[in-house]
């Protein structure tokens, strides 16, 4: 009980300290007029109301993943708790803050856009390969599971394939209306349901007579029923709970809807955090209520954290908590799925410079993106979920290494994102070296860190050299913010 009331704690504390920390060292300026404003097309940029903003951004990043990770995540063991708190402060909340912020002063570009302009034109050209792949991917494995969930609630005619139309329906609305229209709406009631029932679990927990068996006394090694290191696999399972890269390629929809740049903290590091809260609510939740490590890996190695989900749910908040479950379950990876493909079709929009003032515009670029992300359902869900999770956490990497080179060219403390992405390409590597194929190759797990080290080394060799290059002025730049 004790390291997850300190847990809580020192997240929250994270946020006012270090979070304030890092907007002083990015230097907001709350005179400055946002995109929302100076490009306002009420169709992609408005401003909206700032607590919707907050819902909408925390919905965006969320999802199932601070719920179905976390509980994966938490069988490894009490480190998880300290990932989920410190991957959350030094890394999570960076990493969402810097890019929404960098994304907030370069017009609301995606991100790219922004990365590349950092990076280079060759690194811009393979994170749009890259972005787009992650989001279609994004798209395609957020409809299967709700899907599933639906079809076996409904009567037989209502199979998993109309269910699966249905969901793509919706993402086709999502992706082409108005944002404050469909989105605007649906999301700001979704997220306050998530964030309740986390709330609700919460009270169970310090109040409901509840015994979280941590386990901390008995060290950090990894509970795994497998025998799965902590090192790089536990970074991976977590990543919407601590950092995620796919939230650096939702922030820009939010950078176009901010009214004022002093709204950024609570926006992008905020959520985060939220999130990160989330995560240590539902991980503390699973090993509560499976009572601790050993019971909680016998259940998930027959089971998936769905039912466990719902079980908790109802059982501790009952039929009230059981409907929350049910909406979380199924509407949480939905409203993730369709705001990935409107991001990948910002992103498709911005390299392609192709205004999306009008509806067949906007159409005629999202429909190769849908008929990408139906074809990629199509492939095995478990395989679908391995590359997605690495993906995830490369794509961080990314704009982590980005936002160093912003920093730095600005003459900013640019160590608060250095050391995460010195960290996460290490992790990105060590676990695309040693992970069983296919998603990985197979090769042993000291070789696979080892690697992992010396390719972190080699690329913050390589950033310096580089920095050095644009302060001196040899790297031009196409834009300027």
């Amino acid at each position: 009980m004790y390291l997850f009331l300190i847990s809580i704690a020192v997240l929250i504390g994270g946020y006012f300290i270090y979070g304030l920390i890092v907007e002083r060292i990015f230097k907001i300026d709350e005179s400055l007029s946002t995109p929302a404003y100076k490009m306002r097309d009420n169709i992609d940029y408005l401003p909206l109301p700032t607590w919707k903003v907050f819902l909408i951004q925390f919905l965006n990043i969320a999802g199932l993943g601070p719920i179905f990770g976390a509980i994966m995540g938490i069988m490894f063991g009490p480190a998880a708790f300290l990932w989920i708190v410190l991957g959350t402060i030094f890394a999570g909340g960076v990493h969402d803050f810097i890019s929404g912020m960098m994304s907030l002063r370069s017009g609301g570009k995606s991100l790219p856009e922004v990365i590349g302009h950092e990076l280079g034109n060759k690194t811009k050209q393979v994170m749009r390969a890259f972005s787009l792949l992650l989001l279609i991917l994004v798209g395609a494995v957020f409809v299967i599971n709700p899907a599933d969930l639906l079809a076996g609630m409904t009567p037989d005619y209502l199979d998993r394939s109309i269910w699966i139309g249905v969901i793509f329906l919706y993402y086709m609305l999502a992706t082409l209306l108005p944002i404050d229209k469909l989105i605007g709406n649906c999301y700001p009631v979704f997220g306050f349901t998530l964030l309740f029932m986390a709330a609700g679990l919460l009270g169970v927990l310090l109040f409901g007579g509840v015994t979280i068996p941590d386990g901390l006394n008995e060290g950090l090694h990894s509970r795994h029923h497998d025998g799965t290191p902590i090192f790089p696999m536990m970074f991976v399972s977590i990543a919407c709970g601590a950092i995620s890269g796919f939230h650096a390629t939702q922030s820009p929809m939010m950078a176009r809807c901010l009214k004022n740049e002093r709204y950024a903290r609570p926006i992008f590091y905020g959520a985060m955090v939220s999130e990160g809260l989330v995560a240590l609510i539902w991980a503390a939740a699973a090993i509560a209520f499976t009572n601790g490590y050993e019971s909680l890996n016998e259940y998930m190695s027959q089971s998936t954290p769905a039912p466990l989900v719902k079980e908790i749910s109802t059982t501790w908040l009952g039929s009230l908590g059981g409907l929350l479950a049910i909406i979380g379950v199924i509407a949480a990876p939905i409203t993730t799925g369709d705001t990935a493909l409107r991001s990948a079709r910002l992103i498709a929009a911005d390299f392609m410079n192709f205004d999306q003032k009008k509806f067949w515009k906007r159409l005629l670029l999202s429909i190769p993106i849908f008929a990408l992300a139906f074809l990629v359902m199509l492939i095995d869900f478990k395989i679908l979920w391995r590359y997605f999770a690495w993906c995830n956490q490369t794509l961080a990497v990314f704009t982590l290494w980005g936002a160093t080179v912003y920093l730095a060219r600005h003459h900013r403390a640019y160590i608060i994102t250095l050391l995460p992405g010195m960290f996460m390409t290490a992790v990105s590597i060590s676990y695309l070296m040693c992970a069983p194929r296919p998603e990985g190759l197979g090769l042993d797990l000291s070789l696979s860190i080892a690697t992992g080290a010396s390719v972190s080394i080699a690329i913050t060799i390589i950033i310096f050299m580089y920095i050095r290059r644009i302060n001196k002025g040899n790297i031009k730049r196409t834009f300027n913010y």
